[in-house]
């Protein structure tokens, strides 16, 4: 269901395979979760295409990504966006993708060590924030991170019964809530729980 040439392109531009842990490397199209080590994963292929067609990076854009993984998203996301901020709360992780998106001569790219689950504090405002693992409820402080008409992917929900769902703010205080599809990814490290 992804239709859009512009990520079309870049998901063949940017090879995946490269992002892979070597291990698996002959699987790094199939539609399942990836193994990083440390208890995370990649996401399947089509949940990083709907969720990168379903927040439309602009050239300008700042993007905050939380999860950096495998680095895999980062370097779709920083393809299009004018900078992208992304937070990791595994130091292994975020070495390792940093080692291959500095290979791949990605310039426009700032990985941060630290814990993003309930929310990011420094570095301002976004045009668009990526959460790479679900949440049970959505902290409403990212919301606040975004600027005017900025989009916020997140999965949302716990168990099986989770769905993506995409945020536009609309006004200070105010935004729309379109929900995409369903899935089940694991949660992001100490995401916060239902009351």
């Amino acid at each position: 269901e992804v239709l859009d040439p512009a990520v079309l392109d870049l998901l063949f531009k940017i090879k995946r395979e490269d992002f892979v842990p070597p291990v698996y490397r002959s699987l790094a199209f199939v539609d399942m979760d990836v193994p990083l080590g440390h208890g995370e994963a990649m996401w399947a292929p089509k949940i990083e295409a709907r969720a990168l067609q379903s927040v439309q990076v602009g050239k300008t854009d700042r993007v905050l990504e939380i999860g950096t993984g495998s680095g895999y998203l980062t370097a779709l996301l920083a393809a299009q966006a004018g900078q992208v901020v992304s937070v990791e709360i595994v130091d292994e992780l975020r070495e390792a993708a940093e080692g291959k998106l500095l290979a791949h001569g990605y310039a426009n790219i700032v990985l941060k060590s630290g814990d993003g689950a309930r929310d990011w504090s420094d570095d301002g405002l976004f045009d668009v924030i990526m959460l790479t693992g679900s949440t049970p409820i959505l902290p409403s402080a990212y919301l606040d991170r975004l600027n005017p008409g900025g989009r916020l992917f997140a999965i949302v929900g716990e168990g099986a019964a989770m769905s993506a769902h995409l945020y536009t703010r609309v006004a200070q205080g105010a935004q729309r809530d379109e929900s995409l599809f369903e899935t089940s990814v694991k949660a992001l490290r100490n995401a916060p729980e239902p009351e």
